[in-house]
């Protein structure tokens, strides 16, 4: 099973059924918030994830203070993607925050270029525009932004740092991908916690009763186990082995799967122009899926290396 998850074309193919995954999550996410405040699901989210990964936490006691603070730094980012992302979808159409999102693609070569010095290639350079017209596409043409979009492509900019910073953090091998998700759900967790018990006591309520909420458990418990345990762990055990760059492409039709989700969860509606923008998005994760000569493989895996050092 362990020499399956090894090979590349698996980890391809689960990145793109965790796009798919997270597509879901920004329906699901604006069900879920008409019954509970945004820092309080946020808290329930991953403070059960918390809660079943914490065995995985033993793994820090074996590292140094260095690997240790990249960890937590990695944690702190994903608080801010969440509290930017969920108050995003909270002020703005969950089709919008599924394709604003994709603007991921193209500043995580931007910052995987200043952060690890690996330059992208031709062909991802190719595919993030790709991917940027696709958007565009999808989103009317509006270059205006309410202030839930503005939000949601803060998220997308903080997704690129999240991907880089875990690279570097995971760059010896020293810390494992399932640690990394453990530290992460704990800091978002405690993080909204503490926002909501001192800033904004208003989101921190008291849970809804199971009778008559079965729709918002099933949304917690999907969120738990598919959105976040299965998720993060692909993809942060992805960017282990490959690059933050690769990762965000291949995770590039999270967008058409979300609006597509969102049209037959929520009854929202897309234009032409929007569905061709998602086309234009799932080619060019289709771009990304080509792969790099033996030999550029191997430069860029000891230029991870001694960035990472």
């Amino acid at each position: 099973m362990f020499r399956l998850l090894r090979s590349p074309r698996t980890v391809d193919a689960l990145l793109v059924v965790v796009a798919l995954i997270w597509g879901t999550s920004y329906g699901v996410v604006k069900g879920a918030l008409l019954v509970y405040p945004v820092l309080g699901l946020l808290a329930l989210r991953f403070g059960i994830t918390f809660v079943l990964l914490s065995p995985a936490l033993r793994a820090l006691l074996n590292v140094g203070w260095r690997e240790r603070a990249a960890v937590l730094g990695a944690g702190v980012l994903l608080l801010g993607i969440f509290l930017a992302e969920t108050f995003g979808v909270s002020l703005t159409r969950a089709s919008n925050a599924a394709f604003l999102i994709s603007l991921c693609v193209v500043f995580t070569p931007l910052v995987e270029w200043a952060w690890l010095r690996r330059a992208p290639r031709a062909i991802e350079w190719g595919a993030a525009a790709v991917s940027m017209l696709g958007a565009f596409l999808l989103t009317g043409g509006h270059v205006a932004l309410s202030a839930g979009d503005a939000l949601v492509v803060l998220a997308a900019l903080l997704r690129a740092l999240t991907s880089c910073a875990v690279k570097r953090a995971m760059g010896a091998g020293a810390v494992p991908p399932l640690t990394i998700t453990a530290v992460q759900a704990g800091v978002v967790a405690f993080g909204c916690a503490a926002l909501a018990l001192t800033v904004a006591p208003a989101q921190w309520q008291a849970l809804p009763a199971w009778q008559g909420h079965a729709a918002f458990w099933g949304s917690v418990i999907w969120l738990v186990a598919a959105c976040t345990l299965f998720a993060f762990f692909v993809q942060n055990y992805a960017v282990s082995r490959s690059s933050p760059t690769r990762v965000a492409l291949l995770m590039g039709s999270e967008p058409v799967f979300g609006a597509l989700f969102a049209v037959l969860w929520l009854g929202e509606r897309l234009t032409v122009s929007a569905w061709m923008g998602g086309l234009l998005i799932v080619a060019a994760s289709v771009m990304a899926l080509e792969r790099q000569p033996r030999a550029a493989a191997a430069a860029a895996a000891a230029r991870d290396a001694s960035a990472a050092a």
